[in-house]
Protein backbone atom coordinates (compact mmCIF):
# COMPACT_ATOMS: atom_id res chain seq x y z
CA UNK A 1 0.00 0.00 0.00
CA UNK A 2 1.08 3.55 -0.70
CA UNK A 3 -0.26 6.46 1.36
CA UNK A 4 -0.10 9.96 -0.10
CA UNK A 5 0.06 12.38 2.81
CA UNK A 6 0.93 15.90 3.89
CA UNK A 7 2.42 16.42 7.39
CA UNK A 8 -0.16 17.93 9.72
CA UNK A 9 -3.05 17.27 7.33
CA UNK A 10 -6.01 14.93 7.83
CA UNK A 11 -3.94 12.18 6.17
CA UNK A 12 -2.51 11.60 9.66
CA UNK A 13 -5.71 9.65 10.42
CA UNK A 14 -5.13 6.81 7.88
CA UNK A 15 -1.40 6.95 8.67
CA UNK A 16 -2.27 6.15 12.30
CA UNK A 17 -4.61 3.38 11.11
CA UNK A 18 -1.82 1.81 9.03
CA UNK A 19 0.59 1.91 11.99
CA UNK A 20 -2.01 0.52 14.40
CA UNK A 21 -2.90 -2.25 11.94
CA UNK A 22 0.76 -3.11 11.39
CA UNK A 23 0.32 -3.01 7.60
CA UNK A 24 3.53 -2.41 5.61
CA UNK A 25 3.19 0.73 3.52
CA UNK A 26 5.08 3.36 1.61
CA UNK A 27 4.65 7.05 2.44
CA UNK A 28 4.61 9.58 -0.36
CA UNK A 29 4.76 13.23 0.69
CA UNK A 30 2.54 15.71 -1.15
CA UNK A 31 2.99 19.47 -1.37
CA UNK A 32 -0.67 20.47 -1.31
CA UNK A 33 -0.03 24.08 -2.29
CA UNK A 34 2.01 23.20 -5.36
CA UNK A 35 0.06 19.95 -5.99
CA UNK A 36 3.34 18.11 -6.50
CA UNK A 37 5.22 15.14 -5.07
CA UNK A 38 8.79 15.39 -3.79
CA UNK A 39 9.90 14.05 -7.19
CA UNK A 40 8.24 17.06 -8.82
CA UNK A 41 5.53 14.87 -10.34
CA UNK A 42 2.06 16.37 -10.71
CA UNK A 43 -0.06 15.01 -7.82
CA UNK A 44 -3.23 15.52 -9.87
CA UNK A 45 -2.10 12.61 -12.04
CA UNK A 46 -2.28 10.39 -8.95
CA UNK A 47 -5.41 11.88 -7.41
CA UNK A 48 -7.53 14.19 -9.58
CA UNK A 49 -9.27 15.43 -6.40
CA UNK A 50 -5.96 17.15 -5.48
CA UNK A 51 -6.44 16.28 -1.80
CA UNK A 52 -4.90 13.99 0.77
CA UNK A 53 -5.23 11.30 1.89
CA UNK A 54 -5.06 8.98 -1.08
CA UNK A 55 -4.26 5.30 -0.77
CA UNK A 56 -2.98 3.21 -3.66
CA UNK A 57 -3.58 -0.49 -3.10
CA UNK A 58 -1.15 -3.21 -4.12
CA UNK A 59 -3.26 -3.86 -7.24
CA UNK A 60 -2.88 -0.19 -8.27
CA UNK A 61 -6.41 0.84 -7.34
CA UNK A 62 -6.80 4.34 -5.89
CA UNK A 63 -8.98 4.93 -2.83
CA UNK A 64 -9.76 8.43 -1.53
CA UNK A 65 -11.76 9.97 1.36
CA UNK A 66 -10.34 9.46 4.84
CA UNK A 67 -13.32 7.73 6.50
CA UNK A 68 -13.45 5.16 3.68
CA UNK A 69 -9.68 4.62 3.68
CA UNK A 70 -9.49 3.98 7.44
CA UNK A 71 -12.32 1.43 7.32
CA UNK A 72 -10.62 -0.34 4.41
CA UNK A 73 -7.38 -0.47 6.42
CA UNK A 74 -9.17 -1.77 9.51
CA UNK A 75 -10.93 -4.49 7.52
CA UNK A 76 -7.55 -5.82 6.31
CA UNK A 77 -6.68 -6.84 9.89
CA UNK A 78 -9.95 -7.56 11.75
CA UNK A 79 -8.14 -8.97 14.79
CA UNK A 80 -6.86 -5.48 15.68
CA UNK A 81 -10.40 -4.33 16.53
CA UNK A 82 -9.80 -1.06 14.65
CA UNK A 83 -13.34 -1.41 13.28
CA UNK A 84 -16.21 -3.69 14.33
CA UNK A 85 -17.36 -6.28 11.80
CA UNK A 86 -19.33 -5.05 8.81
CA UNK A 87 -23.10 -5.25 9.16
CA UNK A 88 -23.10 -5.09 12.97
CA UNK A 89 -24.75 -2.35 15.04
CA UNK A 90 -21.28 -1.48 16.36
CA UNK A 91 -20.00 -0.88 12.82
CA UNK A 92 -22.85 1.54 12.17
CA UNK A 93 -21.96 3.33 15.43
CA UNK A 94 -18.36 3.63 14.21
CA UNK A 95 -19.60 5.06 10.91
CA UNK A 96 -21.77 7.50 12.84
CA UNK A 97 -18.66 8.77 14.64
CA UNK A 98 -16.62 8.96 11.43
CA UNK A 99 -19.38 10.94 9.73
CA UNK A 100 -19.83 13.28 12.69
CA UNK A 101 -16.10 14.00 12.89
CA UNK A 102 -15.91 14.50 9.13
CA UNK A 103 -19.02 16.58 8.55
CA UNK A 104 -19.27 18.52 11.80
CA UNK A 105 -15.71 18.87 13.16
CA UNK A 106 -13.33 18.51 10.20
CA UNK A 107 -15.34 20.72 7.84
CA UNK A 108 -15.69 23.42 10.50
CA UNK A 109 -11.89 23.77 10.58
CA UNK A 110 -11.65 24.60 6.88
CA UNK A 111 -12.51 28.31 7.19
CA UNK A 112 -9.86 28.77 9.90
CA UNK A 113 -7.17 27.94 7.33
CA UNK A 114 -8.47 30.62 4.94
CA UNK A 115 -6.45 33.85 5.35
CA UNK A 116 -9.05 35.91 3.47
CA UNK A 117 -11.90 35.33 5.93
CA UNK A 118 -12.71 37.91 8.59
CA UNK A 119 -11.98 37.40 12.29
CA UNK A 120 -15.73 37.53 12.90
CA UNK A 121 -16.33 34.63 10.50
CA UNK A 122 -13.49 32.64 12.04
CA UNK A 123 -14.90 33.28 15.52
CA UNK A 124 -18.19 31.75 14.37
CA UNK A 125 -16.42 28.57 13.28
CA UNK A 126 -14.29 28.45 16.45
CA UNK A 127 -17.48 28.53 18.51
CA UNK A 128 -18.98 25.85 16.30
CA UNK A 129 -15.93 23.61 16.79
CA UNK A 130 -16.08 24.19 20.55
CA UNK A 131 -19.72 23.12 20.61
CA UNK A 132 -19.04 19.93 18.64
CA UNK A 133 -16.04 19.03 20.80
CA UNK A 134 -18.03 19.74 23.99
CA UNK A 135 -20.56 17.16 22.78
CA UNK A 136 -17.76 14.64 22.24
CA UNK A 137 -16.33 15.49 25.67
CA UNK A 138 -19.69 14.56 27.24
CA UNK A 139 -19.75 11.25 25.35
CA UNK A 140 -16.26 10.35 26.58
CA UNK A 141 -17.34 10.34 30.23
CA UNK A 142 -16.38 6.93 31.64
CA UNK A 143 -14.87 5.79 28.32
CA UNK A 144 -11.29 5.29 27.20
CA UNK A 145 -12.19 5.78 23.54
CA UNK A 146 -15.15 6.84 21.39
CA UNK A 147 -16.46 3.28 21.11
CA UNK A 148 -15.73 2.38 24.75
CA UNK A 149 -12.64 0.48 25.81
CA UNK A 150 -11.46 -0.34 22.26
CA UNK A 151 -9.36 2.03 20.16
CA UNK A 152 -10.80 2.34 16.64
CA UNK A 153 -10.07 4.26 13.45
CA UNK A 154 -12.51 6.95 14.63
CA UNK A 155 -10.09 7.74 17.46
CA UNK A 156 -7.23 8.32 15.03
CA UNK A 157 -9.45 10.74 13.11
CA UNK A 158 -10.58 12.64 16.21
CA UNK A 159 -6.99 12.82 17.50
CA UNK A 160 -5.97 14.45 14.21
CA UNK A 161 -8.70 17.08 14.69
CA UNK A 162 -7.55 17.72 18.26
CA UNK A 163 -4.05 18.44 16.92
CA UNK A 164 -5.65 20.97 14.58
CA UNK A 165 -7.38 22.56 17.57
CA UNK A 166 -3.94 22.97 19.19
CA UNK A 167 -2.54 24.50 16.01
CA UNK A 168 -5.44 26.98 15.90
CA UNK A 169 -5.01 27.84 19.60
CA UNK A 170 -8.51 26.62 20.50
CA UNK A 171 -8.61 26.26 24.28
CA UNK A 172 -10.05 22.86 25.24
CA UNK A 173 -8.68 22.80 28.79
CA UNK A 174 -12.17 22.90 30.32
CA UNK A 175 -13.06 19.64 28.52
CA UNK A 176 -11.44 17.26 30.98
CA UNK A 177 -12.61 14.01 29.36
CA UNK A 178 -11.34 15.16 25.98
CA UNK A 179 -7.97 16.27 27.37
CA UNK A 180 -7.41 12.94 29.13
CA UNK A 181 -8.51 11.13 25.97
CA UNK A 182 -6.05 13.10 23.83
CA UNK A 183 -3.16 12.14 26.12
CA UNK A 184 -4.28 8.50 26.10
CA UNK A 185 -4.38 8.37 22.30
CA UNK A 186 -1.09 10.30 21.94
CA UNK A 187 0.66 7.71 24.13
CA UNK A 188 -0.20 4.79 21.83
CA UNK A 189 2.87 3.34 20.05
CA UNK A 190 1.12 3.37 16.66
CA UNK A 191 0.22 7.04 17.04
CA UNK A 192 3.75 7.89 18.17
CA UNK A 193 5.18 6.01 15.18
CA UNK A 194 2.98 7.92 12.71
CA UNK A 195 3.88 11.28 14.27
CA UNK A 196 7.58 10.43 14.22
CA UNK A 197 7.47 9.36 10.58
CA UNK A 198 5.70 12.56 9.53
CA UNK A 199 8.15 14.74 11.46
CA UNK A 200 11.13 13.09 9.72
Amino acid sequence: MKLYYTPGACSLSPHIALKEAGIPHELVKVDLKAKTLESGEDYNKVNPKSQVPALVLDNGELVTEGPVIVQMIADQVPATGLAPANGTPERYRLQEWLNFIGAEVHKSFGPLFNPTLSDETKAFFRNRINGKLAYIDSKLAGRDYLMGSQFTVADGYLFTMLRWADAMKIDLSAMKNLMAYKERVAARPGVQAALKAEAA
